[in-house]
């Protein structure tokens, strides 16, 4: 039998599914509502109930046409869409900033500038009032 009329094995991709969500087995039979075991009976399942399917598709929050048409090659190509190199120039790990980060920092200095002003008015203040109080 060949690769291309392989049946599809949903229990599989069930389990891959669980696995890139970072759930474990106990985790998914918790909110089926079931044990470890059902849950390992049904990862080994090459079929599944259309009931039993939405079940499961709903506690691992995807679509039952999700688990239907899962492959690690889709998986593959959506992960790999987010790391287009189109946008970056072929630039690795390229940060786009929707603002300069140099005026950022000088927006911060100014910033910083007025409250040590403001610091040094209190201080200036509170030196004139303690003056005060010397002299009565």
């Amino acid at each position: 039998m060949s690769t291309l009329t392989k049946p599809s094995h949903i229990g599989r991709k069930i389990s891959r599914i669980r696995e890139l969500r970072d759930m474990k087995q106990e985790a998914l039979a918790q909110a089926l509502g079931t044990n470890q075991q059902a849950v390992s009976i049904i990862e080994n399942s090459e079929t599944i109930d259309e009931e039993k399917l939405a079940e499961v598709a709903k506690a691992l929050g995807v679509t039952v046409e999700a688990i239907k048409n899962f492959s690690e090659e889709n998986m593959t190509s959506y992960f790999n869409s987010f790391h287009d190199n189109s946008f970056t120039n072929g630039a690795f790990n390229a940060n786009h900033c929707n603002f300069n980060p140099l005026d950022k920092l000088i927006e911060t200095f100014h910033e910083k500038e007025k409250l040590y002003e403001r610091l040094l008015q209190a201080e200036k203040d509170k030196i004139e009032y303690l003056e005060k109080l010397l002299k009565k």
